[in-house]
């Protein structure tokens, strides 16, 4: 079985997962109901407004602009320009919004939440895809995402140069520490033997999975897995191996099961990534891109009246 990865889309994939809770974000922070600006303008002053970003950033989900613009009345983005996956440095702009005063300050809270977000999480991604340059290594995403906004961090994953490990429980088999406590090494490929067999050819829901994959905590659990004919296993996943251990795991790998795709995880830290890439491994799955990206400072300014 090939590891498949499928790009996500903004359109097709993002925004359905999105739009639910930028109504519910909206909501939540009574925009229809903006005191301040009730009082501040009479009638019904429009104007611009420029989204730019305060620091060096990967820019990401510049249509959540758009989305925003058309949960509130009398508003609109009118320019674009900056494009996903693009680097921006401090002070350029991502967008212009022009409308009513009342909505583009309504809804500026929730936008900038979001995008500060998806930008920070491409960002962070970046980071480790370039301190893995040169390597074999490719960066990917764990499950490890803030609750709502799944789709959106992974598409900030891929805007930053990282790839997407699955998207959830439902694409793919990956057979964790729980899911074998107890077994012995020669249990646990056996175990890892019966479900690929059964992923393939039975799998439940009727969803091929895209791939198998097996944790494993030890040089003893690897050793095992490797006794499984060619194709059984796509990815061992190898997790807080050291360093020492892991350029070992490659070398059984290389000479045993040279198809077997390996990865790193557990703790990968910007200052690790390096010399775990240089271990050999291919795939480093990172929580920190992710649980760990924090924000972009992105701010909104009134340009005109």
């Amino acid at each position: 079985m090939t590891c498949i990865e499928t790009p996500i889309r903004f359109r097709e994939d993002v925004a359905p997962s999105l739009a639910p809770l930028i109504e519910l974000a909206l909501a939540e922070d009574g925009v229809r109901r903006d005191i301040t600006s009730a009082l501040a303008f009479s009638g019904s002053p429009r104007g611009r407004a420029a989204l730019r970003t305060r620091e060096r950033c990967v820019v990401c989900g510049i249509e959540i602009v758009s989305m925003l613009a058309q949960s509130v009345p009398e508003v609109r983005m009118c320019d674009g320009s900056a494009k996903d996956g693009t680097k921006l440095d401090a002070g350029e702009s991502l967008a212009i919004v022009e409308g009513s005063l009342v909505s583009i300050l309504a809804m500026e809270r929730v936008l900038l939440n979001l995008l500060s977000i998806a930008c920070a999480t491409a960002n962070q991604t970046n980071r480790f895809v370039v301190a893995v340059e040169g390597t074999a290594a490719r960066v990917f995403d764990t499950r490890k995402t803030i609750p709502g906004l799944r789709m959106l961090q992974k598409y900030a994953v891929q805007c930053g140069g990282g790839g997407t490990h699955r998207l959830g429980l439902h694409d793919a088999v990956l057979l964790k520490d729980n899911h074998l406590a107890g077994l012995t090494p020669a249990a646990i490929a056996a175990k890892v033997a019966s479900v690929a067999a059964r992923a393939r050819q039975q799998p439940p829901f009727d969803v091929v999975p895209t791939f198998v994959c097996c944790e494993v905590d030890s040089l003893e659990q690897f050793k095992a897995l490797l006794t499984l004919p060619l194709g059984v296993l796509d990815i061992a996943l190898l997790d807080n191996f050291s360093i020492a251990h892991l350029r070992e795991a490659v070398a059984l790998r290389s000479s045993r099961q040279p198809t077997l795709q390996l990865e790193a995880s557990g703790g990968v830290r910007l200052e690790t990534a390096r010399s775990i890439a240089e271990a050999g491994v291919d795939r480093i799955s990172i929580g920190a891109l992710t649980h760990s990206a924090g924000c972009i400072d992105i701010g909104l300014d009134i340009e005109a009246l």
